[in-house]
């Protein structure tokens, strides 16, 4: 496939490049693309999407904190498909979709989450699509310090007992599966946003 890859020159980019080319995909600019690939900053990316969506490129994305209802809307006017996660680690996604089912039986839970001191947004994406996946009301602890990448447990409290359910990420080649399995599944979603790499296993 002909990607446009946003943020190549970022710690994610510089990894994802050159995976995305061994996988079989070539590098183009935008205008020549079939899909866009997103790892940039939350102020960059709607008007990455816009520009993308207006030569009828569906999209990618990795970075967050951006407005979903607002890119949703750009995606659905065009008809064309934009798939979004907040962590494309699948390790990542097994660690949201068994606090989801922990929370039924221990609904105390906090989440601490702990990234590098440059990601911008605080909490990530991935805690906040975890604790809305908890039923939205659990508290959000984010750490940033150097020699992080990506690490987020979920604690749950009991009389007389906790449990602890953590994923680490120690190099960002970790997003690549996920990339590369969104980039698969994305000529088959509908129209408009979709969220989650959960949606697509």
């Amino acid at each position: 496939m002909r990607l446009a890859l946003n943020g190549r020159g970022g710690k994610v980019g510089r990894v994802l490049g050159p995976a995305l080319e061994q996988a079989g995909h070539q590098l183009v600019e935008l205008d020549g693309a079939e899909a866009m690939v997103d790892f940039t900053a939350p102020a960059a990316v709607e008007g990455n999407v816009a520009a993308a969506l207006e030569l009828g490129v569906p999209c990618v994305v990795g970075t967050t904190g951006f407005d979903h209802a607002r890119v949703d809307a750009l995606a659905r006017e065009r008809g064309l498909s934009c798939f979004h996660a907040p962590n494309f680690a699948l390790g990542a996604v097994l660690m949201m979709r068994f606090a989801a089912e922990a929370a039924a039986y221990m609904p105390r839970a906090e989440i601490v989450e702990l990234h590098n001191e440059a990601k911008k947004d605080a909490p990530s994406g991935t805690a906040r699509a975890t604790a809305e996946a908890l039923g939205g009301d659990a508290a959000i602890h984010s750490v940033r310090l150097p020699g992080l990448v990506a690490h987020q447990e979920v604690l749950f409290g009991g009389e007389g007992q906790l449990l602890t359910i953590r994923h680490d990420t120690f190099s960002r080649e970790a997003f690549v599966p996920g990339v590369l399995l969104a980039l698969e599944r994305l000529p088959t979603l509908p129209p408009g946003l979709t969220v989650g790499l959960d949606a697509l296993l």
